[in-house]
């Protein structure tokens, strides 16, 4: 690939975009789940076992997983958001349904699994008076074979459904079973069909995704992907143009951590590099990749071009860090973001 040169940044016009973000309708298909945050005060060693015994204090219900994508859309478009997923026929099924109603998202596309458990990852954090909040341990109710054959014809039926009536689509891939090879063919093929499109955030197995419009892997799941190391400009290059031709895809987003982000468009024999913003005031990266595919997609579905939607997935994602846990933003505060930043600090490449 060529030299790299600085990108010609235009802020008014990414003012505009970032303006538009609340009007695209986004359909969520993935592993959609909940985080459940119980906490409590430390009192003492029980009698019984060698455990510390906590008085419970207080417990939060928070969307996890692809449900945590899906919050953060709801917060930038103010709940233009449909989810497709499962949840089971227990205890936590109805916290799954309430907690997205409660954020604005749309539910009726949801699909009841009875033979397995509603997603969720069960936290205990324990406090005393002299020690801040820890975490003692996790308990995870998940099943992650792929759902029967009744369960997937559901699914696409419900995205055939819900594909006309919005504006983009995101495969959230969190490997908990709902994105089969048969529904993600089906959803790139329908989503063809009505010419809307497909951005897959996707851990592994990124071959699965053939047709769709955008991926937003992370540098490591990437260079499992290519089968070697990111670690100089040339490989860097090569990764992004090996995942292209490897799912066909016309947009590639490959998150870096701290050395930003690179984003390559099929056809092109450049790459646009984005470092990160504010990067000194990283507290809690969990959940930052949710924020970016939620933002980058927003804005791709407003018409941005691909480096500009990626400048505003990582305002997002520089917001986000800042909070510890799962947390969510809207356009307001990244309007804000971008007006407190000297964007002349920052080079952006192509």
């Amino acid at each position: 690939m060529s030299e790299h040169q600085n990108f010609d940044f235009n802020k008014e016009k990414l003012e505009a975009y970032i303006d538009k973000l609340n009007e695209p309708r986004v359909l969520i298909i993935g592993d959609m789940g909940i985080d459940e945050m119980i906490y409590g005060d430390t009192e003492r060693i029980s009698r019984e076992a060698p455990v510390l015994i906590l008085r419970h204090s207080n417990t939060k219900i928070i969307l996890g997983q692809a449900a945590n994508a899906a919050h953060n859309l709801a917060t930038i478009n103010g709940g233009k958001v449909s989810a497709i997923g499962l949840y089971g026929d227990d205890y936590y099924g109805p916290m799954l349904l309430d907690a997205f109603k409660k954020a604005g998202i749309n539910t009726e596309y949801m699909v009841q699994d009875k033979g397995r458990p509603t997603t969720v990852k069960s936290r205990i954090s324990g406090a005393s008076f002299h020690s801040v909040t820890q975490q003692i341990v996790r308990i995870d109710r998940v099943q992650t074979a792929a759902p029967d054959r009744e369960t997937e014809d559901k699914i696409i039926e419900n995205i055939e459904k819900a594909m006309p009536l919005h504006d983009a689509v995101i495969l959230s891939d969190y490997n908990i079973g709902l994105l089969t090879d048969r529904i993600i063919s089906s959803t790139v093929e329908i989503a063809k069909k009505h010419n809307k499109i497909v951005v897959a955030d996707v851990q592994k197995d990124m071959s699965r995704y053939k047709g769709v419009y955008a991926l937003t892997p992370n540098q490591p799941d990437s260079e499992k992907a290519v089968g070697y190391f990111i670690k100089d400009e040339q490989t860097l290059n090569n990764a992004g143009s090996d995942i292209l031709k490897m799912t066909e895809a016309q947009v590639l987003l490959l998150t870096r951590g701290g050395d930003g982000m690179a984003v390559f468009e099929a056809g092109k024999n450049i790459h646009t590099d984005v470092p990160v913003f504010n990067k000194t005031n990283v507290f809690d990266v969990t959940g930052a990749g949710d924020t970016v595919v939620a933002s980058f997609t927003l804005a791709l579905a407003a018409g941005a071009e691909p480096k500009y939607a990626a400048i505003i997935g990582n305002i997002a994602a520089s917001i986000v860090i800042r909070s510890f846990g799962c947390a969510t933003t809207s356009i307001e505060e990244i309007k804000m973001s971008l007006n407190k930043m000297n964007m002349n600090n920052y080079t952006i490449k192509v």
